[in-house]
C-alpha cells in the first residue's frame, strides 16, 4: 500500500473566525473509528459547533459532526461523539493552561488529511461582541471596494 503525502482538506469553520479573536492556533491529532475515517475520506464533517473542553489532564472535542458511514454495519459510530485529541504534554498544559483564564476557549478552525492521518487546527479564542463583528464587516467591505477601485482604474470606460 502506498503511504499518502500532502494535505487534503476536509470541513473549515469559518464561523469561527467570525465569531471569535484567533490567539493562538495548534496542530493536534484525533482518535477515531475505522467507519469515522472512512466517512471522512468522503469528505462528510461539520465543525460548526464543536468546541475542546479539559476532562482530567487530556483534551476532548465535543459536537463534532462526523455522518455514519453508508456502507458501515453494527459497527458504525455515533455521529456526535466526544473524540480525544492527540497533543505533546507541553503542548497540552499550554493549552490547559490559556483555557483556565476567562473567556478564553480551544476552537477547531479545520479538518484535514496530513500524510494519511487526520489533524485538527485547534485555537485558543476569545469571543467577539457585536460591535466588533459589525467593526470588521465593515473592514472587510471597504477594503474589497477599494481593491476593486484599483482594478477598474486601468479599464477603458464605455
Amino acid at each position: 500500500m502506498v503511504k499518502q503525502t500532502g494535505h487534503k482538506p476536509i470541513a473549515q469553520n469559518r464561523k469561527a473566525r467570525h465569531d471569535y479573536h484567533i490567539d493562538d492556533v495548534v496542530e493536534a491529532g484525533l482518535v477515531l473509528t475505522g467507519t469515522e475515517v472512512k466517512s471522512l475520506r468522503l469528505g462528510r464533517a461539520s465543525l460548526v459547533d464543536a468546541f475542546a473542553s479539559v476532562r482530567g489532564n487530556e483534551l476532548w472535542l465535543q459536537n463534532m459532526h462526523i455522518p455514519e458511514y453508508t456502507h458501515g454495519t453494527w459497527t458504525n459510530h455515533e455521529p456526535r461523539r466526544t473524540r480525544k485529541l492527540l497533543l505533546h504534554r507541553d503542548e497540552m498544559q499550554k493549552l490547559i493552561k490559556a483555557i483556565e483564564q476567562q473567556g478564553v476557549t480551544l476552537v477547531p478552525l479545520s479538518l484535514y488529511f496530513k500524510d494519511g492521518y487526520v489533524k485538527v487546527e485547534l485555537a485558543t479564542a476569545r469571543g467577539k461582541k457585536d460591535y466588533d463583528k459589525r467593526h470588521a464587516l465593515a473592514e472587510r467591505q471597504a477594503s474589497r471596494e477599494a481593491q476593486r477601485a484599483l482594478s477598474d482604474r486601468g479599464r477603458p470606460r464605455r
